[in-house]
């Protein structure tokens, strides 16, 4: 199997359910012993999350392209990036490596359009809610997406930094998602994007009556097609 590179740390919580779901999913196809081939290189989250906070995205994409290109070395085969947020700053990787990159936009945008939904609502952090990166890369590929109110978007960024990404996992917040659903399916929408990697941590498609898309489980889906399919080839 190829190898596949991992930029995580961001935050370590949800890099710790990519690996997990890499190495189970492995196990599921190929039986045995057999793991994942995976090389991960994860970050300190705490200058990262200032950067957001402060707009100092160049620095963090310095970062970001440095990682990239410790993988490169290291001779992964392809590169995941295990953030929706971070994805703000996917050119600085591709224009730093010349290994495939796996976009997680790209990815989610092809398991919706492969779904009955056109009009998800995107729950994710404020950073990938309200502005375009994200959104647009989606509608490249024909899907509208919806984000909440700004009271409600207060409540899933919050949610986010104060508490999953600390290992806390808080019935009354996995309540109010719940809420903020519904009363986004009332205004029309289709299915739902868990456009930060954290939140298949709180709630799943268990939840809901519409479709769910899990970015984290797609993520790892596409590397492990990605990382079979190569494999074969060079055989």
């Amino acid at each position: 199997m190829s190898t596949i590179g991992l930029i995580g740390g961001m935050s370590w919580e949800s890099t710790a359910v990519y690996y997990r779901l890499l190495n189970e999913r492995v196990r599921t196809l190929r039986g045995g012993l057999h793991s994942a081939d995976v090389l991960l290189h994860s970050l300190d989250f705490a200058p990262i999350a200032e950067m957001q906070a402060s707009g100092d995205w160049a620095a963090a994409g310095h970062l970001l392209a440095d990682s990239a290109i410790r993988l490169e070395r290291a001779g992964v085969n392809c590169i995941l990036l295990c953030t929706n947020t971070m994805h703000k700053l996917a050119d600085r990787i591709t224009a730093a490596t010349r290994v495939p990159f796996l976009h997680l936009a790209d990815v989610t945008a092809t398991a919706i359009r492969k779904s009955p939904s056109r009009r998800p609502l995107l729950l994710a952090t404020r950073f990938t809610m309200e502005q375009a990166f994200y959104r647009e890369r989606l509608a490249a590929f024909g899907v509208e997406a919806m984000v909440p109110d700004a009271e409600q978007r207060d409540d899933v960024h919050r949610i986010i930094y104060e508490e999953i990404c600390r290992g806390r996992i808080e019935p009354a917040s996995k309540a109010r998602y719940l809420d903020i659903v519904a009363a986004a399916v009332r205004q029309g929408a289709d299915g739902v994007i868990l456009g930060c990697t954290e939140i298949t941590l709180l709630v799943s498609q268990a939840d809901f009556d519409i479709p769910v898309f899990d970015t984290t489980a797609l993520h790892v889906e596409a590397a492990l097609d990605f990382g079979l399919e190569t494999a074969s080839q060079a055989a």
